[in-house]
């Protein structure tokens, strides 16, 4: 009992040193994205606390940080944009648009999650994953290189002189102490230490360089304190609950919750890798869509998983929602009561934080096997890496599973195969090896020497299975032919669904189609203990 009190003390502390963190961490993050987006700092802040909270009680997955993240923010600019030149209220009928959007996009999230779409993550390939984790990681490192820019008369221009180098010396500290704290002890958190570390000697130091404060007030912000988010029942006073609104928001929700669900369940998977435990992507997405309607009632602009800050909580030791639910508050508390002290808090002490995430999520791995996989692997791997980074993260997740099941399409198609021989009795058989589908049809057509073939015919599909209706049509035209050429035809060794598929299709399936005593059926094991103790074994 002690030994799992101990356990138990040891994660708690884990998870609320870990969830301290990632709050240290989201702050910048939530202003920088809220900035992109085109609102005030509050806005993303809100966001980052409200999905954050909510997505770590009810989500699918422990351990796991959302908030506003940048994939979102970049489509909500256009958004933003087009509503403030909707009404003469200006810039309140754009955030008024985007808290709507916000709420129509958690409806979809939910639908998703109740109709068990979720599911549908196990089709991404590997190398779509490594693809959408390196594209990320070098998405976050570029993110960070606008904080070694500084605005001079209006412009944002390169860091010079003492600046620049002052800038790089506190970046370098904050990595070497994450990199060389867990070399001396684990039982504290690296990144926690190293933003302390570092914020001390640019305080005590009376160091000037950026800091969370000046970051904000920089981007046009008033601060970062600020109250409890209320909700914004004017929202539906002042835009209209008609089709035309119902037009205007729906292609941008319908975006936004497919990045946000994307970007949520992959990043599920890669926590699910790195903990090797398996979390609830249905859940998730419900999880995921109920923060973003409540998020939109209370005025934020809605959110997903962030890799990095989930990144950043798991080699910290958060693995429990309790880490999610301290970064929630501990965020809501710096808003609410430690503005001042937050706003202290040196840029660079994060950017070398963020660098060790980049470091932690980019696949290093990639660079040693790409000569060791298929050269169609290598191209999608690259091609969602390079498409995440210039486009996003839906357009590039997509086209990597687009690419990757027309290889595989294209691939199953050419093994289609037809071994012939002749029975004693003169009847020709042909033994079909291979998938059956839209991709192989032509090549089993081209098998068949329909005119030259005996009187008598089978088709044996011992080997090979009916998968759609384009196999369903070239099997019925192909019986149609040996029919109109008066020659019989025998269909062999189907398995029970392809049977059903074809009997379906035409009652006359029932002429042609064999029933053979071996034909292939598959059944439970009829021990199940032994089937059990032979799987551990294997595993073992």
């Amino acid at each position: 009992m002690m030994e799992f009190i101990s356990k138990r003390s040891s994660n708690v502390k884990n998870d609320i040193l870990s969830g301290l963190t990632v709050a240290l961490a989201l702050v910048p993050e939530a202003v920088a994205f809220a900035f992109v987006a085109g609102v005030d700092p509050l806005v993303g802040l809100y966001a980052a606390f409200m999905v954050g909270l909510i997505t770590s009680i009810f989500g699918g997955r422990p351990g796991m940080i959302s908030g506003a993240t940048g994939a979102l923010a970049v489509v909500m600019v256009s958004l933003v944009a087009r509503g403030n030149a909707m009404g003469a209220e200006g810039d309140e009928m754009g955030l008024y648009y985007l808290f709507l959007t916000v709420i129509l996009m958690g409806i979809i999230q939910v639908l998703a999650g109740v109709f068990k779409l979720g599911k549908f993550v196990r089709l991404i390939p590997h190398p779509v994953m490594m693809g959408f984790v390196n594209g990320l990681a070098i998405v976050i490192f570029l993110s960070q290189l606008s904080m070694f820019m500084t605005s001079e008369n209006g412009e944002m221009v390169w860091m010079q002189g003492a600046s620049l180098w002052t800038m790089i010396g506190l970046v370098g500290l904050t990595i070497a102490i994450m990199f060389g704290l867990p070399q001396l002890t684990k039982k504290l958190p690296e990144a926690l230490v190293a933003i302390l570390v570092v914020s001390a000697i640019v305080i005590f130091g009376d160091l000037d360089v950026a800091t969370v404060g000046s970051f904000i007030r920089d981007g046009g912000g008033d601060g970062l304190k600020g109250g409890l988010p209320l909700p914004q029942w004017a929202i539906f006073e002042k835009i209209p609950l008609n089709f035309e609104t119902l037009k205007f928001i729906g292609p941008y929700a319908l975006i936004l919750a497919a990045i946000g669900l994307i970007e949520s369940l992959m990043t599920l998977n890669l926590i699910d890798e790195l903990t090797e435990t398996r979390g609830n992507s249905n859940r998730e997405c419900m999880a995921q869509g109920g923060a973003n309607i409540i998020t939109g009632i209370f005025g934020g602009m809605g959110g997903c998983a962030m890799i990095g800050q989930s990144i950043i909580n798991i080699k910290g030791g958060g693995r429990g929602r309790l880490s999610g639910i301290v970064a929630a508050l501990a965020l809501l508390a710096f808003i609410l009561f430690a503005s001042g002290l937050i706003e202290q808090v040196p840029i660079a002490a994060l950017v070398g934080v963020m660098f060790m995430v980049v470091i932690g999520t980019f696949a290093w791995s990639s660079f040693r096997i790409i000569n060791k996989i298929p050269k169609t692997d290598v191209f999608v791997l690259i091609l969602v890496s390079s498409m995440t980074v210039f486009f996003d993260l839906a357009i590039a997740v997509i086209s990597g599973v687009i690419v990757s099941a027309l290889v595989f399409s294209w691939e199953n198609a050419k093994r289609i195969r037809a071994r012939k021989r002749i029975k004693e009795d003169g009847t020709k058989v042909y033994e079909i090896w291979g998938p059956l589908f839209f991709g192989s049809i032509t090549a089993f057509n081209d098998k068949f020497d329909v005119k030259n073939d005996p009187q008598s015919v089978e088709i044996d599909f011992v080997e090979s299975r009916i998968s759609d209706h384009s196999a369903i049509e070239a099997i019925s035209n192909l019986v149609a032919k040996y029919k109109e050429e008066g020659k019989a035809i025998h269909l062999k060794h189907l398995s029970e669904d392809c049977k059903i598929l074809l009997y379906k299709s035409s009652p006359l399936f029932k002429e042609v189609i064999v029933e053979a005593i071996d034909d292939p059926r598959y059944h439970l094991a009829e021990n199940p203990e032994a089937f059990t103790k032979a799987l551990s074994e294997y595993k073992l």
